[in-house]
């Protein structure tokens, strides 16, 4: 029996899967015999088909059937796969025969410690600052933050960037002549802690006895209390007089707190208000203070205020120590 060359190279891409009756029809043929361009294009597919479908019998042969997962959901520990749902195996496959018959619990497989997932060790404590024990005693700050992480969201709401004040100072009245005088006030006690209620009240006399103000006021302020900005509606009762009118009644107005530096170092308030409003004695008082700290618990203080009425107007400037509980 005498094979093509073709039949050759198939014999040893397929090795013996080349169907015989297929080989001998097409293929066998001795050197002299012509064969027909026609039959060898299909001998050619015939035998390439028939050698791929024996190499797939025989692959799908040799790989036992494995087991299903009913859902292919995975949850993942570090680099180690957990299934977030049981596994449905195959009859006969090893994970069925496992679950026939679960080994005993001394039998079951787990990781060495070489392979299981890393644990993270927390210290027990936290080691103490490396710092100088001056430089702790010196900071509030640091102080508060090596007793327990605060909660800055809660002080931004409730605790107060501003602090109460006790002012006492030299005052001058440039539209009597220059005359002097002296003012005295309380600012900004919080009536319940954490609100933004608070009461204050002043006084202000020349020496002459010519200029006299003097009032109680209530503030409520809106925003957040540890704020940088604040704005609050005033309402209380004052009475002042001049050389030329008097009067009193009720104190309608805005305060506008202005903090570039919270708990007391520094703030400035601007207000507008309206004596007896809406009658012919209307007064209107815009006033400007300025705070800064020099210690924790004094400041300098410096306020300039202006009254205008339909009897003209007069003006007022000071220069005030303040005291900060």
């Amino acid at each position: 029996m005498v094979y093509g060359p073709r039949h050759r190279t198939l014999k040893s891409i397929l090795g013996n899967d080349c169907p015989g009756p297929v080989c001998q029809r097409f293929w066998e043929r001795k050197p002299s015999s012509p064969v027909e361009p026609w039959r060898s294009s299909i001998a050619v597919w015939l035998t390439t088909l028939g050698g791929l479908l024996g190499w797939v019998e025989r692959a799908i042969a040799a790989f036992p059937p494995q087991d299903v997962l009913s859902c292919p959901t995975q949850i993942w520990l570090g680099e180690y796969p957990i299934l977030a749902c049981e596994p449905t195996p195959a009859p006969g496959t090893p994970l069925a025969q496992h679950q026939a018959n679960p080994p005993a619990p001394s039998e079951e497989f787990t990781l060495p410690p070489s392979e299981a997932a890393p644990a993270t060790v927390l210290p027990a404590t936290v080691p103490p600052l490396d710092l100088d024990p001056t430089i702790i005693q010196q900071s509030p700050v640091l102080q508060r933050w090596l007793q327990g992480i605060p909660d800055i969201a809660d002080e931004i709401r409730h605790q107060p960037s501003f602090r109460p004040r006790l002012r006492l100072g030299y005052a001058q009245f440039p539209s009597n002549g220059n005359v002097g005088g002296i003012q005295a006030a309380i600012e900004d006690v919080f009536l319940i802690p954490g609100a933004g209620l608070t009461a204050s009240a002043d006084y202000y006399g020349s020496f002459d006895g010519q200029r006299q103000s003097y009032g109680v006021e209530a503030r409520y302020y809106l925003l957040p209390l540890g704020g940088y900005v604040n704005l609050a509606p005033v309402v209380g009762y004052r009475a002042l007089s001049t050389p030329t009118y008097r009067t009193d009644g009720l104190d309608l107005g805005v305060r506008l707190m202005l903090i570039p530096s919270r708990g007391g170092a520094a703030d400035l308030a601007i207000s507008q208000q309206w004596v007896a409003p809406g009658s012919v004695n209307e007064v209107g008082i815009t006033s400007f203070t300025l705070g800064y700290a020099v210690t924790a618990h004094l400041r300098l203080a410096s306020n300039l205020q202006f009254q205008n009425s339909r009897f003209g107007q007069e003006s007022l400037w000071g220069l005030s120590l303040e005291w900060l509980p």
